[in-house]
């Protein structure tokens, strides 16, 4: 009867250990995914002292449609990129689904990516949101590169979604 409860106790263990192992390897694989994921993306995006959008409160765009500078004590983290919000509920906002308000491109002038394959600095207050995403442009010395972009809208976003999936990739 002992070596029995004693046998029982083992595979009790046995079971244990794997579902423990288990849980641990889930635990470090989705780790090393996220810290992959996260310097990729600092590499590739347009960010400033790891800044996206040079402080600039990605959900204004959407929800105030203009360009409101973010604050430093209004930040959060997304996969590594750190973004500021004007106000706590832009904060809020972003939280609930960051994909929906991250610029297109990884804050690279839209124009640029579609016309010559080329990360290019942006003014954050030259943009415009096409189909629910957030698209940023160069504008300087006589320069506005949303100008370009509208006359050949639909080409330069299908090459620049074509150039930008080649660099991340």
């Amino acid at each position: 009867m002992k070596s029995t409860n004693l046998e029982f106790q083992i595979n009790k263990l046995k079971r244990m250990s794997k579902k423990s192992f288990l849980i641990l390897f889930t635990v470090l694989t989705t780790t090393l995914a996220f810290a992959q994921t996260s310097t990729k993306r600092i590499k590739e995006f347009n960010l400033e002292k790891g800044i996206a959008i040079q402080g600039y409160d990605p959900v204004a765009y959407f929800l105030q449609k203009k360009a409101i500078k973010g604050k430093s004590n209004l930040a959060t983290t997304f996969e590594g990129v750190i973004y500021y919000f004007s106000s706590q509920a832009n904060k809020d906002f972003f939280a609930k689904n960051p994909t929906s308000y991250e610029p297109q491109y990884g804050g690279w002038c839209a124009y640029a990516m579609g016309s010559a394959a080329e990360k290019v600095e942006i003014d954050p207050e030259t943009f415009k949101i096409v189909d629910g995403k957030l698209y940023v442009f160069y504008n300087a010395y006589f320069n506005n590169t949303l100008k370009s972009w509208n006359k050949d809208e639909l080409n330069l976003k299908k090459k620049a979604d074509m150039n930008w999936k080649k660099i991340t990739n």
